[in-house]
């Protein structure tokens, strides 16, 4: 063996590399010694190999996982670096809803959304039909798909003859946010007769209440979005008289102006 070449216990101190994360990176294949003698099992390194030990030991540092982190370095340094900083933007808003998460908390502990509490009602909706799309999805696909199933729901009723409806709902049947997949689905009540096709399906939606509150400007956008719920379920928390009995939904265009109301079907 060349004396150029180091074993892996000198090696790992000069890329300050331990030695259980260079067995790691080595069964992982991203970071292979050059060379392992037959006989002893020593695991020899190349001195070019520390430029690629420090970049991965960097990279560990961010919080990466090592599947991700054999993509980055097989990356051009550039594109390395476009890849890292739309991640790091990520990061930076998925900070940016962590901390509004904990202001929820804080906000139910110590009474701080009491304004917004205050604006919530009640009122009485009608039975009605509607047409409805579904798909799981995380926030980020939330307004295309909102979209794109509203135009294709309304278009799928004029091509029927039918009115092209009334108000949009928007379903949140499961948690939707950055990091998970939830079940959304968008629906709009309709008069006439029409048959289910494709991705749209029809069902009844039997007469209820339900408590709502119309969402300012200021909350219309997501994590802002989150105070309206946390609200909504504050206030329904508070009354023994009063039980959620299905999943949130948003109502568009809203009441008293607002684009939208976000609402939850009570007894």
């Amino acid at each position: 063996m060349s004396d150029s070449y180091l074993l892996a216990g000198r090696f790992g101190a000069a890329t300050r590399l331990s030695p259980k994360a260079l067995r790691l990176y080595a069964e992982q294949g991203i970071l292979v010694p050059a060379y392992t003698d037959p006989a002893t099992g020593y695991r020899y390194y190349a001195p070019e190999q520390a430029a690629r030990a420090r970049l991965i030991a960097r990279l560990r540092r961010l919080g990466l996982p090592i599947a991700r982190i054999a993509q980055l370095i097989e990356l051009d340094a550039d594109s390395r670096l476009v890849e890292l900083r739309s991640w790091l933007e990520a990061q930076g808003e998925r900070l940016v809803e962590q901390t509004e998460l904990v202001d929820a908390i804080a906000r139910q502990s110590d009474g701080r959304g009491a304004g917004m509490v205050s604006k919530i009602a009640m009122r009485e909706v009608g039975a009605c039909k509607l047409i409805s799309c579904e798909r799981q999805l995380t926030i980020e696909a939330l307004d295309g798909f909102m979209a794109s199933a509203e135009a294709n729901i309304r278009r799928y009723l004029r091509d029927c003859g039918v009115a092209d409806g009334g108000a949009m709902t928007v379903h949140f049947h499961e948690t939707v946010s950055r990091d998970s997949e939830g079940l959304v689905e968008v629906a709009i009540a309709y008069e006439g007769s029409v048959e289910p096709a494709e991705d749209l399906r029809i069902r009844f939606q039997a007469k209820r209440r339900e408590v709502f509150l119309p969402v300012a400007p200021t909350c219309e956008n997501f994590p802002q979005i989150l105070r309206v719920y946390d609200a909504i379920e504050s206030w329904l928390d508070a009354r023994s008289d009063v039980h959620c009995i299905g999943s949130p939904y948003e109502i568009y265009p809203g009441s008293q102006g607002a684009a939208f109301d976000v609402a939850y079907p009570i007894t």
